[in-house]
């Protein structure tokens, strides 16, 4: 397995963030992490991605672990929020992450995904100056931009017009087919759906649904007409009241 989490636990304070959580995924999966706010989605992918620390368990890419310098290389984190330096332009952000991955021969890429996210004309555009839509574009580019094996994707489709959400879909297919790992936190249960392999659950910190929809269809005894959105509020329903 390519990334691999064994009794993850994440605490602030009293609450129970992240509570012993444990899955692993394999090449050219798309996985949908899914759950209702304050789930502990968020808090997950950023412990995987080590931007914050776990309390317990294990986190390997590859292997290695999630903390190692080779293992960095090879995951990528798309916050849902982006943050990116507002005094950099378009183009000097990908020349940032060229330069912390050591990249050789990366500007023709780097054009391409510009170019792809409709971001070629506002190449030269200082980060202050963007809307949170083309703030998005970027922080998607650099992640591709190294080619990582593992991409830890946190709402990405918010705040996307929809040309660039039908180029973002393409690129998730394409990774996949290139052998890529995505691990996807959505709300948007339709587009999870038609995008995903298989889908883990959570609730309160705990992970307390897994498998393709057709598994959880017959685990919750649903009927084959059931979409992931039925399924979903079934398995959450304490949430929902």
């Amino acid at each position: 397995m390519v990334l691999q989490v064994q009794g993850l636990k994440k605490h602030f304070g009293k609450t129970r963030a992240v509570d012993g959580i444990s899955f692993a995924l394999g090449e050219g999966q798309v996985v949908g992490l899914l759950g209702p706010n304050g789930a502990g989605k968020t808090t997950t992918l950023k412990c995987i991605a080590g931007l914050l620390r776990k309390d317990e368990g294990s986190v390997t890419v590859g292997g290695l672990d999630h903390r190692d310098d080779k293992a960095r290389y090879r995951l990528a984190y798309i916050p849902e929020t982006p943050d990116i330096y507002e005094m950099l332009t378009v183009w000097e952000h990908m020349q940032f992450i060229a330069l912390a991955y050591n990249l050789i021969d990366w500007e023709k890429e780097a054009d391409e995904l510009l170019e792809r996210f409709d971001l070629a004309e506002k190449r030269n555009e200082l980060g202050m100056h963007l809307s949170k839509g083309m703030k998005q574009k970027i922080t998607i580019c650099c992640a591709l931009l190294h080619h990582p094996d593992v991409l830890l994707f946190d709402e990405p489709l918010i705040g996307l017009d929809p040309k660039a959400v039908r180029e973002l879909k393409n690129a998730f297919y394409d990774l996949k087919a290139s052998g890529k790992t995505l691990l996807i936190s959505t709300h948007m249960l339709d587009t999870a759906q038609n995008l995903c392999d298989s889908v883990l659950v959570m609730k309160q910190g705990e992970l307390i649904a897994e498998g393709t929809i057709e598994e959880l269809r017959q685990q919750m005894k649903a009927s084959a007409d059931s979409t992931l959105e039925d399924l979903f509020l079934e398995v959450t329903a304490d949430d929902q009241k």
